[in-house]
Parts: structure tokens; C-alpha cells; sequence
């Protein structure tokens, strides 16, 4: 059974740099939310196919509120919503690197090479240090030496031709809920703060906590403040703009797919499953968390297999950008 051990997932806690990740995503954020655009400030001489809308029937827990949820005029309570498979169909950051594939950002070996990397990480579900490693230097190398407000324009571009028709309207309807009743609603992702910011914008949110990007004169140098915000990272980022806002977190709300997200889920007084993987289904249900799944049956069943999708998705996404390397020939 020892060589099955790469299959196993590990917790993996807080470090100094997810620490430092979650800080300066937090500081973007906030930052973001008043310009509509991350501040280049922040980052530079840093540390050196259409979604099927059928709504599946809800888990019995949903159905045990007794009180009414969110509440109107808490100001002292937010919304935190995970990205990926939560409030948009996908990895955002698979459908950003598309779009930069048809713009000849790189070529197609580069992309075999990116897919296979992110194919391990979501099927092993380990972090190997050196693995992550390579994987961000790949990512980070395709954008080195361009300017922030080129990927910005050209975020907007990708969000119209492939994200605006994959965003979950039950999970953008649960975001909406905490937007009437009055409260800040945040994206908290992995993905650059760059591509988050844009999706919060699009979709009315108050803004987002994202992967942040070092950049020295508005140009990105090719490394991150910190590490990528995934895991324990994404908890300190709530926990650090919850700080700054003066929000009480078991007050506040936040929902993901991912068992990854766990941490972040554990933060706030109103956790929530949205079309959860296998691990974050038990784990929900043994904590009594709230349960929401806006997939139809049968896409239930594709995307409770986290590994199997990670790879399917990745494969079938690599397959149409080679087809589109071919189409320009």
C-alpha cells in the first residue's frame, strides 16, 4: 500500500507564507473593491458550453434553517464564495490560460506540459513542494514581463468568451441574497486577484481575494507575494479582510465544492457545501453544514469524483485549445 501514498491527500496548516498570501490578498481586495482594479502598489518590491441551469432537488439539511438567512442589515456579516465548481463551472484560472493560448501567449508545448502538471496535482490531491513548485514557475513564466493592465483587458475578453455562460445561477443567487440583505460579498480563489476582480465586478460582487502576483512598475516579474491562495491560504485571507472590515466571522457565511476548502469553511458561523466533492459531503454532514447542489443528476455524479473531473476536464480543455493551435495554421 506504500506506493499508493501519493493518492493520499494530506492537511496541510498555515505557514508563514500562506500567511503572508492571505495578507496581501486581503490588502488587493480591499484595495480592488473601491478602484475595480487590483493597485500595482500592493504587489511591487514585495518579498522577494453553457451551464444546464436544472436545479437538483436540495439535501435534507438544507432544508433546516429556522431562522431567516442572511440577515438583513447585519453589517457585520459577509459572504465568502469560493470560485472554481462553486459560483462558475470550472477552473477559472484553465479558462484564463485558454484564452491566452488563442492569443499566442504560448505554445502548445508549454500548454501539454501545464496540463499534465495540473492533471497530477488534482489527481495525487499531494502538494509536493517541488511538484507545486515547477507548476507555478510554468504558470508565472507565461505572464513574466507583461504589464497589468494588458492581462486585465484582456481578462474581460476571456470572461465574455468563455465564463459569463458557466456561472451556477443557484450559487449567484445565494450571493445576491447576502447583497439585498445588505452585506459585502467576496470571491475567494485561487485564480490571479487580477481575473478574480474581474468576475466579482461582472457579476456585482463587492470584491475579490485572489492569487496576488508580484509586480514591479505595473509589470508582473514572474514571482508571487507569498504562494498561491489555495487551502490554509484562503482561510487567512478571510481572516485577515475580516480584521481590516470589522466583521465577526461567526456571523458571516462561506461556500465552496472543495474539501480544500475546509479551513476557510471552518472560520465562519454559517459554512456551506455547494455541489461538494466526496471528502467535503462527509465532512458536511458530519458537522450538520448546509448542503446546496445545483448540478443535474448526472453531473452530480461526474463532479463527486474530484479526481476523475480534474483530469477529464483538463484533458478535454487541452484537446480544444490543440485543436484551436490547429485551426490557425
Amino acid at each position: 500500500m506504500a506506493a499508493l501514498g501519493w493518492l493520499t491527500p494530506r492537511r496541510r496548516s498555515a505557514t508563514a507564507r500562506s500567511v503572508l498570501a492571505g495578507e496581501a490578498s486581503a490588502e488587493a481586495a480591499r484595495k480592488s473593491a473601491l478602484t475595480g482594479a487590483p493597485d500595482p502598489e500592493i504587489v511591487e518590491d514585495a518579498e522577494n458550453v453553457q451551464v444546464n441551469t436544472a436545479q437538483a432537488e436540495p439535501e435534507p439539511a438544507a432544508e433546516a434553517a429556522p431562522d431567516p438567512f442572511p440577515v438583513a442589515g447585519d453589517d457585520l456579516a459577509a459572504a465568502f464564495f469560493d470560485l472554481d465548481n462553486t459560483v462558475m463551472q470550472g477552473a477559472a484560472i484553465f479558462h484564463f490560460g485558454r484564452g491566452l493560448y488563442k492569443r499566442e501567449f504560448f505554445q502548445r508545448r508549454e500548454l501539454a506540459r501545464f496540463a499534465w502538471q495540473q492533471a497530477w496535482f488534482r489527481l495525487a490531491g499531494v502538494e509536493d513542494p517541488e511538484h507545486m513548485q515547477d507548476a507555478r514557475d510554468s504558470a508565472l513564466s507565461i505572464v513574466k514581463g507583461h504589464r497589468v493592465c494588458e492581462l486585465m483587458a484582456i481578462g474581460e475578453e476571456i470572461y465574455d468568451e468563455y465564463m459569463a455562460e458557466r456561472i451556477w445561477p443557484g450559487t449567484r443567487a445565494l450571493a445576491q441574497a447576502h447583497l439585498d440583505a445588505g452585506q459585502k460579498v467576496w470571491l475567494v480563489t485561487a485564480a490571479p486577484v487580477e481575473t478574480a476582480t474581474i468576475i466579482a465586478r461582472r457579476l456585482g460582487l463587492t470584491g475579490a481575494l485572489g492569487t496576488v502576483a508580484e509586480s514591479v512598475d505595473g509589470v508582473y516579474t514572474g514571482r508571487l507575494v507569498g504562494e498561491p491562495l489555495h487551502g490554509p491560504a484562503k482561510a487567512e485571507a478571510v481572516r485577515a479582510l475580516a480584521a481590516a472590515e470589522g466583521l465577526d466571522l461567526e456571523r458571516c457565511a462561506a461556500y465552496s465544492d472543495s474539501h480544500n476548502d475546509i479551513p476557510m469553511l471552518s472560520l465562519v458561523g454559517h459554512p456551506y457545501a455547494i455541489n461538494p466533492d466526496t471528502k467535503l459531503r462527509k465532512h458536511a454532514r458530519a458537522n450538520d453544514w448546509r448542503l446546496r447542489d445545483y448540478r443535474t443528476g448526472r453531473k452530480a455524479v461526474k463532479v463527486g469524483v474530484p479526481a476523475a473531473a480534474g483530469v477529464g476536464a483538463i484533458a478535454g480543455g487541452a484537446a480544444a485549445a490543440i485543436a484551436l493551435h490547429r485551426r490557425r495554421k
